[in-house]
């Protein structure tokens, strides 16, 4: 039987406040469940500003715990009510002065799965990231949901193939990656690296980068671009436009066809698991290697 799941993304503008962003968010969802979607991803730190432009305590006031805060109760329910998979990015408090960057995984049913905390945390100008959170410390979970075997990696994460790798070997058929990247150096790569995940580990890759500028923050200027690609790194068609990606200039949500059976084919074509030599490998995981 063929697997086809229609997965759907959303690369939002910034309103102004956490309420209605997240209320932006709820209405989006009853869209996408009119489009028959049964999985869908929001952006990195969905429900405010991208604040690392700067560096502000103020921002501390976004966190909220994990799973017990009331954004991701709110999303249990929403999951629950149009029977799909969520992975939702957002502030995660651990403990007081303890935060981190984080996405939940809730299930179709409205069970919370777990959360991916971001691993790889960058500290230049205009991303002054390690200001706001710890480095992510649970590794790389694959998480077993209605639809299949869904992973999450965290935009600047996107630059470092080994935790793809690890979501592959741990059994991923998709990865998520919610991203907020800002048009210069990387917008090329943001064309090339994320196929190539796609590519070398067989998966789907969905990722999803903010849109517009948020100018009481900062100049950022994203561009959106948000896709899915296959196993094979091709791009997935939105559903409505016929487009493999979406605006670099709106907001905008996709809806698309994944046709899970790919990565069987995939897989069976180009044997990359088969032929991996994990013992010549050592000095990946050497801290002195360099």
């Amino acid at each position: 039987m063929t697997r086809i799941v229609r997965g759907a993304l959303l690369q939002a503008s910034w309103t102004g406040d956490k309420k209605s962003m997240i209320d932006k968010h709820v209405s989006y969802l009853e869209k996408a469940a009119q489009a028959g979607a049964q999985i869908m991803c929001f952006q990195e730190l969905f429900y405010g500003p991208y604040f690392c432009q700067v560096q502000d305590p103020k921002f501390y006031e976004y966190t909220e715990p994990m799973p017990d805060g009331p954004t991701v109760k709110l999303m249990q329910e929403q999951a629950k009510k149009h029977k799909m998979v969520l992975v939702v990015p957002m502030y995660e408090e651990d403990n007081t002065g303890v935060y981190y960057n984080t996405a939940a995984v809730i299930d179709a049913d409205g069970s919370y799965l777990g959360k991916y905390r971001k691993t790889h945390i960058p500290h230049i100008n205009g991303f002054w990231e390690k200001f706001y959170f710890k480095p992510g410390n649970l590794g790389y979970p694959v998480f077993n949901t209605a639809v299949g075997k869904v992973g999450v990696y965290i935009c600047y994460d996107r630059h470092f193939p080994e935790g793809p790798r690890m979501l592959g070997l741990h059994g991923a058929e998709i990865i998520f990656i919610p991203s907020a990247t800002s048009r210069g150096l990387s917008m090329h790569l943001w064309e090339i690296e994320q196929r190539a995940h796609a590519i070398f580990n067989g998966v789907f890759v969905g990722t999803i980068n903010r849109i517009g500028v948020e100018p009481e923050i900062g100049a950022n200027d994203f561009y959106g671009s948000s896709y899915f690609c296959d196993p094979r790194g091709q791009y997935v068609p939105d559903l409505t436009t016929g487009d493999g990606k979406a605006s670099d200039t709106k907001e905008q949500m996709i809806v698309c066809e994944l046709d899970f059976d790919k990565i069987r084919e995939v897989r069976n074509t180009w044997q990359f698991y088969r032929d991996r030599r994990p013992e010549m490998y050592g000095d990946i995981s050497n801290p002195m290697a360099s």
